[in-house]
């Protein structure tokens, strides 16, 4: 099985910011998960990254929030999504 993208968007939700979603199935888990997804979750404000969810090889599945890195418990795609929007949400308030 080669790898599938399964989704992918880019969309504006406020004047200075905008979310880069993409999510792949790959054939194998990518080092450091034990899932068979590859994403990358951006929200970006005036040109600067300030919220990020990936799962890059040899890190497995975290989250970047400002300067700071921190582990992200991956469940399910759906939940994956779920968390991304509730911390866009957060920072946005």
């Amino acid at each position: 099985m080669k790898a599938q993208r399964l989704f992918y968007t880019r969309e504006d939700i406020q004047p200075r910011g905008f979310v880069e979603i993409s999510v792949w199935e790959v054939p194998a888990p990518v080092r450091g998960s034990e899932h068979v997804f590859k994403y990358s979750m951006a929200f970006i404000v005036d040109g600067k990254c300030v919220l990020r969810y990936d799962n890059e090889a040899g890190k497995g599945d975290h989250k970047h929030i400002g300067n700071q890195e921190v582990p992200y418990a991956f469940s399910t795609v759906e939940q994956l999504f779920d968390d991304f929007m509730a911390d866009v949400d957060q920072w946005s308030e």
